[in-house]
């Protein structure tokens, strides 16, 4: 795949809608392009984080762990973004995402994706407002399943 046909793959990610082709070359030419199997890790829990990946093929999962096991915290497909909240805060990653089934992404350094961000304000306020959403989503799932556990704690002492 050609430097110009990653790019315009590039402009369908909602993110990089708004940015010049130009650039979107430039994030084309120094990213890195990446095949997975189903079932690959694609970022590991607790990793050093120096890069976001954008899926262009293919499903991710990403993976929570509680003692009884794995748990799905949630799913990104084709045009998704991900890996870019550990860059952010400049910490390991989180969680680790999985392949669910095989994957073309582009992975995206650390430093391109951050000068990215501090070069186009319209793309900084896009990734707050899907980072803002995602945490919005997480909280009201939190208040979700306290409200099961109250509920689940009240029935143990009723009867």
């Amino acid at each position: 795949m050609t430097v110009f046909q990653e790019a315009e793959m590039l402009r369908q990610v909602p993110l990089f809608e708004k940015v010049d082709l130009t650039r979107l070359k430039l994030i084309a030419f120094t990213s890195r392009a990446m095949r997975y199997a189903a079932g690959d890790v694609v970022m590991q829990k607790n990793e050093v984080s120096d890069c976001a990946f954008v899926i262009l093929e293919g499903e991710v999962e990403v993976v929570g762990e509680t003692a009884e096991g794995e748990f799905v915290v949630a799913r990104f497909g084709r045009n998704s973004l991900v890996g870019e909240m550990s860059l952010l805060l400049d910490a390991p990653r989180v969680a680790t995402v999985r392949a669910t089934t095989p994957v073309r992404a582009l992975r995206i350094a650390g430093d391109q994706f951050l000068r990215l961000l501090c070069e186009n304000p319209s793309c900084s306020l896009h990734v707050m407002r899907v980072l803002s959403s995602r945490l919005t989503r997480a909280t009201r799932r939190v208040e979700e399943l306290t409200g099961k556990l109250q509920e689940a704690g009240n029935g143990d002492a009723v009867t």
